[in-house]
């Protein structure tokens, strides 16, 4: 008598997790969702900026005291 037991089929998941989580990477964002982070990256470069600005300007007038 064999106890053979079969093997799963390793392209299968039963719950279908495995082909979910697959379709989840490799799928694209839309366009306007790339552009709308874009424009933060942007915003938040230039507040930076600003800021930096100020500080500089406020140590410099602090020294000239």
């Amino acid at each position: 008598m064999s106890n053979h037991t079969p093997q799963p089929d390793n392209n299968y998941d039963p719950a279908g997790s495995t082909q979910m989580f697959r379709a989840f990477v490799d799928e694209q964002p839309p366009a306007a969702q790339v552009q709308q982070a874009q424009s933060r990256i942007r915003a938040g470069v230039v507040v930076g900026a600003v800021v930096v600005l100020l500080v500089i300007v406020g140590v410099v007038a602090l020294a000239l005291k």
